[in-house]
């Protein structure tokens, strides 16, 4: 468990500036006419149309996508009733998790109000202004009237999350649990240790999923709730038993399948996990402190299945799970209600996503190899980037099929990617890329499959069906590996270049290199020895049409692959130069960038071919391309030689393309901004025109521009780097990439291979 001091917490809060939320503006805001639109005289135009129909709020204000999150400040965390301004931090807290997971805006408002009738009337008057209302932090038996008030006076979403959040997981994680061990939710006798709010909730759940209420015992502070106890609530009436013989926990837990425990720490011993059925369930959720603690109970029974509510043990209940997606979910369709049915679609799909191979991201995080259905994870991390896709699908389908949806979603797919979009998980471009490169998988060779990333990289290229891997290295090493990282090799090749059964190819790339590099010195000794080389060898496949791509750089030094490269493919012949690009996707748009890794210190011959060979990669994406290039000097305010050099480059590339949008030398300010290079030259060819791919005058910085946005902004995706001007594709690494990186690589060299593929058919 992570230690959290009191001073790091206050400094966390306080520093900058304070609180963790903040307003930003979604529109142009900086000329008159920008504010004349924002506000008078513009704003009336949709202030009327809302007027005539209540349902535009949802087009032309951030209704659809503003939750509040409420609160009085009566149960705050294990706190108590600390007071409505004393819970703000948490309620900022709710409000940062519903965006950094469900891409939600949120206003934290926290009422004054013990009063269950005046609370509900002051969230009643500001309901107009929200899509949702996240009801948090309330204490019990109050907050089940609150809830269930605004639930019938409102057409908005409301869930109070401290009931419905923790109940959703739970009951995802149990069906999960139950299915681990093979028993049956209709049978299993369930213990559940407390009786407030999320108790309730959670338990309502498990019988909507079949738990029967004969086998369920329920317990407050005094013991087990029996029928015969006066003074109870509606709430622990109804779970009430009819048994005399069960009192004390002890006594309740004995021969039970499931225990339950949203109470308090340390609560449930040793003796009495032993005292359960085989295969047991401890959901102990009490936090920080659970009921007992995971090492206990493993020592108790070893063969217990375990959830408690914290980070650092398998199978964390955390809400957040659940929450952002919901609503998500919900104000996608602009639903007037969370209703059961919805709730339910959120336990199936939460439950389902723990059955399907996890993605890298989680592995890194966690940092294990393995993670998969079991009794180690049977409830999807908190960082499965596939929980917003997933779940508010989910939630969003149940809602319009139970009709409480004022929006109709057709295509289910277009909505998955655009929320994938929405948190930066993917981009437009990458999904694009995907969707091409699985229409048309090509034979990648990867040359270092021995190196885990590329192993992981490779697996997952073939499981998302956008090529057919072959990986170079040593068959046994590989297998071996592919066994301790849980990775499943089925229908991928592996070439073991050094093997004797390789022999006879091996002679015939020697031959075919030498014989084409035979007046550059080269002899076939020679030529034998370099294929005992992964890039020799691997880019002689793809030489030979053995293969259709190759991808390497994790190892090996980009000047030995540059040099390989060069011997073995070639350089396109309508150049004297090749490059890479690296592509830059951001909230403001996408950027293309050369050349990143080839060319050292280009003169004004290489910045041509590294211009024309980027706009060749651009068009290849199916843009047009609008090229800046770059220098420290603005159109002759320097003439250093680095400033010449690009100057003439421009005026190459201009007397070559007229119609190609280039133009500089400039600084890269001039360059990103219209509005500022329009003003201050109405000269240039890039008039009225926002630049979208940038030539660097050289390695130094072009390669210093994306990494250093890639280090400062978690916003920026970087794909690359891209070779351009090479003969066939090779495709390089960059050193330290992750899976996804590689993977990225591999769909581009799966459409570049397909188009070289094309173009011969055409050619021929």
């Amino acid at each position: 468990m992570v230690k959290i001091s009191k001073e790091a917490a206050l400094a966390y809060h306080e520093s900058g500036r304070p609180g963790k939320i903040e307003v930003k503006p979604t529109k142009a805001y900086r000329t008159q006419t920008d504010l004349s639109l924002a506000y008078s005289p513009g704003v009336a135009y949709p202030c009327l149309e809302i007027q005539e129909n209540p349902d535009n709020a949802y087009r032309y204000t951030d209704k659809g996508n503003l939750v509040a999150v409420i609160s009085n400040g009566t149960a705050v965390l294990g706190l108590g009733d600390i007071g409505a301004m004393s819970g703000k931090p948490v309620m900022e807290g709710k409000g940062l998790l519903f965006k950094i997971y469900g891409g939600i805006d949120v206003f934290d408002i926290e009422v004054n109000e013990k009063d269950p009738e005046k609370f509900c009337e002051a969230v009643e008057r500001i309901a107009p202004t929200f899509g949702g209302i996240n009801l948090e932090d309330i204490k019990a038996p109050e907050c089940f009237y609150i809830e269930e008030r605004l639930k019938k006076t409102l057409d908005i979403p409301v869930m109070h999350d401290d009931q419905h959040g923790t109940a959703i997981i739970s009951a995802a994680g149990l069906k999960n649990a139950l299915e681990v061990v093979g028993k049956d939710i209709k049978k299993v006798r369930i213990v559940v240790n407390g009786a407030g709010a999320a108790a309730i909730s959670c338990t309502k759940l498990y019988m909507a999923l079949g738990a029967q209420k004969e086998n369920i015992l329920m317990l407050d502070s005094k013991g087990v709730i029996t029928s015969d106890r006066e003074g109870l609530n509606d709430q622990k009436r109804f779970f009430a038993t009819d048994r005399k013989d069960v009192h004390t926990l002890a006594e309740a837990v004995n021969g039970a399948d499931v225990f339950v425990g949203l109470s308090k720490g340390n609560v449930l011993s040793k003796d009495m996990v032993k005292s359960m059925a085989k295969d047991p369930i401890i959901f102990a959720l009490a936090n920080p402190v659970p009921e007992i603690s995971y090492e206990d109970a493993m020592e108790a029974r070893p063969d217990v299945l375990m959830s408690t509510g914290r980070t650092d043990y398998p199978n964390q209940i955390n809400n957040v799970i659940g929450f952002p997606y919901i609503f998500r979910g919900a104000l996608d369709v602009h639903a007037t209600a969370i209703n059961e049915d919805m709730k339910m679609a959120a336990v199936h799909a939460i439950a389902d996503l723990a059955k399907q191979p996890v993605p890298d991201v989680v592995n890194d995080v966690y940092k294990v190899n393995n993670l998969h259905f079991g009794r180690q994870y049977f409830i999807p991390k908190p960082v499965d980037p596939r929980l917003i896709s997933e779940v508010s699908a989910a939630v969003a389908k149940a809602a319009i099929e139970s009709g409480v949806a004022r929006r109709n979603i057709e295509n289910w797919d277009e909505y998955k990617n655009s929320l994938s979009v929405l948190l930066g998980q993917e981009t437009k471009l990458t999904q694009k890329l995907y969707a091409t490169a699985a229409s048309h998988p090509q034979r990648v060779v990867f040359a270092e499959a021995v190196h885990p990333t590329m192993l992981r990289a490779a697996v997952q290229a073939k499981q998302e069906g956008i090529c057919e891997p072959i990986l170079l290295g040593n068959d046994e090493v590989i297998e071996r590996m592919a066994k301790e990282m849980d990775l499943s090799l089925e229908g991928i090749e592996i070439v073991n270049l050094r093997h004797p059964n390789e022999q006879a190819r091996r002679e015939r790339y020697a031959q075919i290199l030498s014989e084409k590099r035979k007046r550059e010195g080269y002899t076939f000794q020679e030529a034998n020895d370099k294929m005992f080389e992964r890039n020799y060898f691997g880019m002689m496949m793809v030489e030979t049409g053995d293969a259709d791509a190759f991808i390497t750089g994790l190892y090996t030094k980009y000047s030995n692959t540059i040099k390989v490269a060069n011997e073995v493919i070639g350089i396109r012949p309508e150049y004297n130069h090749f490059g890479t690009m690296h592509i830059i996707n951001s909230p403001k748009g996408t950027l293309f960038v050369g050349d990143t890794l080839v060319n050292e210190n280009p003169d004004t011959d290489a910045l041509v071919d590294i211009a024309k060979l980027s706009a060749m990669v651009v068009h290849f994406f199916n843009e047009e391309p609008v090229i800046s290039m770059i220098s420290h000097s603005n159109f002759g305010s320097s003439q250093s030689d680095g400033a010449l050099k690009v100057k003439r480059a421009v005026e190459k590339m201009q007397m070559l393309y007229p119609d190609l949008p280039i133009d500089g030398e400039m600084q890269i300010g001039f360059a990103l901004s219209r509005e500022l290079r329009d003003q201050s030259y109405e000269f240039t060819r890039l008039k009225g025109k926002d630049v979208n791919t940038l030539v660097f005058p050289n390695l130094t910085s072009a390669r210093s521009s994306y990494k250093m946005l890639q280090m400062l902004d978690a916003d920026v995706e970087i794909i690359g780097p891209i070779q351009m001007g090479l003969n066939k594709p090779i495709h390089f690494i960059d050193f330290g990439a992750s899976v996804r990186d590689v993977v990225n690589i591999v769909a581009v060299a799966v459409i570049d291979a397909y188009v070289e593929k094309i173009k011969s058919r055409i050619e021929d």
